[in-house]
Protein backbone atom coordinates (compact mmCIF):
# COMPACT_ATOMS: atom_id res chain seq x y z
CA UNK A 1 0.00 0.00 0.00
CA UNK A 2 2.70 2.44 0.39
CA UNK A 3 4.03 1.55 -3.18
CA UNK A 4 1.20 1.42 -5.32
CA UNK A 5 3.17 -0.96 -8.11
CA UNK A 6 1.99 0.54 -11.76
CA UNK A 7 2.72 -1.69 -15.08
CA UNK A 8 3.90 -0.22 -17.86
CA UNK A 9 2.21 -2.17 -20.83
CA UNK A 10 3.44 -1.98 -24.36
CA UNK A 11 4.96 -2.66 -27.67
CA UNK A 12 9.27 -2.00 -28.06
CA UNK A 13 8.95 1.75 -26.67
CA UNK A 14 7.82 0.35 -23.75
CA UNK A 15 10.40 -2.77 -23.57
CA UNK A 16 13.52 -0.38 -24.37
CA UNK A 17 12.87 1.93 -21.27
CA UNK A 18 14.79 0.80 -18.18
CA UNK A 19 12.39 2.35 -15.88
CA UNK A 20 14.67 2.51 -12.88
CA UNK A 21 17.15 4.91 -14.58
CA UNK A 22 14.48 7.21 -15.27
CA UNK A 23 12.11 6.89 -12.31
CA UNK A 24 13.34 6.77 -8.11
CA UNK A 25 13.98 3.60 -6.50
CA UNK A 26 11.48 3.73 -4.15
CA UNK A 27 8.74 3.82 -7.25
CA UNK A 28 7.02 0.29 -8.17
CA UNK A 29 7.31 0.06 -11.63
CA UNK A 30 6.74 -2.84 -13.79
CA UNK A 31 7.76 -2.60 -17.58
CA UNK A 32 5.69 -5.47 -19.35
CA UNK A 33 6.72 -3.77 -22.83
CA UNK A 34 7.09 -6.54 -25.68
CA UNK A 35 8.96 -5.16 -28.92
CA UNK A 36 6.82 -5.81 -31.96
CA UNK A 37 3.48 -6.40 -30.30
CA UNK A 38 0.43 -4.86 -31.38
CA UNK A 39 -2.64 -4.27 -29.36
CA UNK A 40 -4.78 -7.54 -30.13
CA UNK A 41 -1.13 -9.05 -28.54
CA UNK A 42 -1.11 -7.12 -25.61
CA UNK A 43 -5.04 -7.86 -24.85
CA UNK A 44 -4.51 -11.35 -24.91
CA UNK A 45 -1.46 -10.79 -22.14
CA UNK A 46 -3.75 -8.99 -20.19
CA UNK A 47 -4.45 -11.22 -17.24
CA UNK A 48 -0.73 -12.74 -16.97
CA UNK A 49 1.05 -9.28 -17.37
CA UNK A 50 -1.08 -6.92 -15.47
CA UNK A 51 -3.91 -8.68 -13.76
CA UNK A 52 -1.68 -11.26 -11.74
CA UNK A 53 0.67 -8.79 -10.49
CA UNK A 54 -2.07 -7.07 -8.80
CA UNK A 55 -1.48 -2.99 -9.43
CA UNK A 56 -2.64 -0.41 -8.75
CA UNK A 57 -2.76 0.96 -12.49
CA UNK A 58 -1.85 0.11 -15.46
CA UNK A 59 -0.02 2.71 -18.18
CA UNK A 60 -0.58 1.73 -21.41
CA UNK A 61 1.45 2.82 -25.08
CA UNK A 62 -0.01 0.82 -27.25
CA UNK A 63 -0.89 1.36 -31.45
CA UNK A 64 1.80 2.16 -33.30
CA UNK A 65 3.11 -1.37 -34.47
CA UNK A 66 -1.09 -1.81 -35.37
CA UNK A 67 -0.72 1.43 -37.72
CA UNK A 68 2.64 0.00 -39.61
CA UNK A 69 0.57 -3.49 -40.08
CA UNK A 70 -2.59 -2.24 -41.10
CA UNK A 71 -4.75 -3.12 -38.69
CA UNK A 72 -7.31 -0.88 -38.90
CA UNK A 73 -7.87 1.88 -36.77
CA UNK A 74 -11.31 1.06 -35.15
CA UNK A 75 -9.52 -2.25 -34.22
CA UNK A 76 -7.01 -0.62 -32.58
CA UNK A 77 -9.58 1.44 -30.56
CA UNK A 78 -11.97 -1.97 -29.71
CA UNK A 79 -8.82 -3.64 -28.32
CA UNK A 80 -7.69 -0.33 -26.22
CA UNK A 81 -11.48 -0.45 -25.19
CA UNK A 82 -11.08 -3.87 -23.88
CA UNK A 83 -7.90 -3.63 -22.01
CA UNK A 84 -9.60 -0.78 -20.57
CA UNK A 85 -12.73 -2.75 -19.61
CA UNK A 86 -10.38 -5.66 -17.86
CA UNK A 87 -8.67 -3.25 -16.29
CA UNK A 88 -11.52 -1.78 -14.75
CA UNK A 89 -13.19 -5.03 -13.68
CA UNK A 90 -10.13 -5.99 -11.58
CA UNK A 91 -9.62 -2.50 -9.95
CA UNK A 92 -6.97 -1.21 -11.88
CA UNK A 93 -6.80 2.15 -13.13
CA UNK A 94 -6.23 2.55 -16.84
CA UNK A 95 -3.97 5.43 -17.87
CA UNK A 96 -3.80 5.57 -21.98
CA UNK A 97 -0.75 7.39 -23.27
CA UNK A 98 -0.27 9.01 -26.83
CA UNK A 99 1.20 7.33 -29.60
CA UNK A 100 4.65 9.08 -30.18
CA UNK A 101 5.24 11.24 -33.44
CA UNK A 102 7.51 9.19 -35.64
CA UNK A 103 9.60 10.52 -38.36
CA UNK A 104 12.02 9.63 -41.38
CA UNK A 105 10.94 6.44 -43.26
CA UNK A 106 8.79 5.60 -40.06
CA UNK A 107 6.32 8.45 -41.11
CA UNK A 108 5.67 6.48 -44.38
CA UNK A 109 4.58 3.15 -42.58
CA UNK A 110 3.14 5.10 -39.38
CA UNK A 111 1.52 8.23 -41.14
CA UNK A 112 1.68 11.48 -38.46
CA UNK A 113 -2.41 12.12 -39.57
CA UNK A 114 -3.37 8.20 -38.69
CA UNK A 115 -1.37 9.15 -35.15
CA UNK A 116 -3.09 12.17 -34.73
CA UNK A 117 -6.51 10.84 -35.28
CA UNK A 118 -5.70 7.88 -33.27
CA UNK A 119 -4.79 10.23 -30.42
CA UNK A 120 -7.34 12.41 -30.85
CA UNK A 121 -9.85 9.53 -30.08
CA UNK A 122 -8.01 8.27 -27.01
CA UNK A 123 -8.00 11.64 -25.94
CA UNK A 124 -11.65 11.75 -26.16
CA UNK A 125 -11.82 8.14 -24.88
CA UNK A 126 -10.26 9.40 -21.40
CA UNK A 127 -12.16 12.64 -20.97
CA UNK A 128 -15.45 10.37 -22.00
CA UNK A 129 -14.67 7.74 -19.44
CA UNK A 130 -12.54 9.83 -16.58
CA UNK A 131 -9.34 8.06 -17.12
CA UNK A 132 -5.56 10.25 -17.09
CA UNK A 133 -4.28 10.78 -20.41
CA UNK A 134 -0.52 10.76 -20.61
CA UNK A 135 0.43 13.20 -23.82
CA UNK A 136 3.90 12.37 -24.83
CA UNK A 137 3.06 13.90 -28.32
CA UNK A 138 2.49 17.08 -27.81
CA UNK A 139 6.07 17.02 -25.85
CA UNK A 140 7.75 15.34 -28.35
CA UNK A 141 6.39 16.17 -32.05
CA UNK A 142 7.70 19.35 -34.05
CA UNK A 143 5.15 22.26 -35.67
CA UNK A 144 4.45 19.75 -38.66
CA UNK A 145 3.78 16.50 -36.22
CA UNK A 146 7.28 14.80 -36.85
CA UNK A 147 9.78 13.62 -34.01
CA UNK A 148 12.68 15.72 -33.99
CA UNK A 149 15.79 14.26 -34.94
CA UNK A 150 17.96 14.28 -31.25
CA UNK A 151 14.87 12.17 -29.53
CA UNK A 152 14.89 9.24 -31.39
CA UNK A 153 18.19 7.77 -33.55
CA UNK A 154 15.75 5.50 -35.69
CA UNK A 155 12.46 7.74 -36.08
CA UNK A 156 10.23 5.63 -33.58
CA UNK A 157 12.51 4.85 -30.56
CA UNK A 158 13.21 7.35 -27.96
CA UNK A 159 16.87 7.78 -26.91
CA UNK A 160 17.81 8.49 -23.81
CA UNK A 161 16.64 12.15 -24.59
CA UNK A 162 13.28 10.81 -25.83
CA UNK A 163 12.58 8.74 -22.42
CA UNK A 164 13.76 12.24 -20.47
CA UNK A 165 10.81 13.67 -22.07
CA UNK A 166 8.27 11.20 -21.88
CA UNK A 167 9.37 10.21 -17.79
CA UNK A 168 7.76 13.52 -16.41
CA UNK A 169 4.89 13.11 -18.51
CA UNK A 170 4.07 9.62 -17.27
CA UNK A 171 4.89 10.45 -13.57
CA UNK A 172 2.40 13.38 -13.67
CA UNK A 173 -0.12 10.83 -14.83
CA UNK A 174 0.45 8.43 -12.25
CA UNK A 175 0.74 10.57 -9.97
CA UNK A 176 -2.69 12.35 -10.65
CA UNK A 177 -4.21 8.76 -10.09
CA UNK A 178 -2.45 7.47 -7.12
CA UNK A 179 -2.94 10.60 -4.79
CA UNK A 180 -1.17 10.21 -1.66
CA UNK A 181 -3.73 10.21 1.28
CA UNK A 182 -4.04 13.44 3.22
CA UNK A 183 -1.56 13.98 6.34
CA UNK A 184 -3.25 13.36 9.44
CA UNK A 185 -3.61 15.98 11.85
CA UNK A 186 -2.24 15.06 15.10
CA UNK A 187 -3.45 15.67 18.55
Amino acid sequence: PARPRVVFLGDSITDFWRLREYFSSDRDFVNRGISGQITGQMLGRMLADVVELKPSAVLVLAGTNDIARGVPVRAIQNNLTMIADLAVAHKITPIFASLLPVSNEQAVRRPPATIRALNDWLAKFCRDRGYVYADYHSKMAEAGGLMPADLADDGLHPNSKGYRVMAPVALAAVDKVLKPPPAQKKR
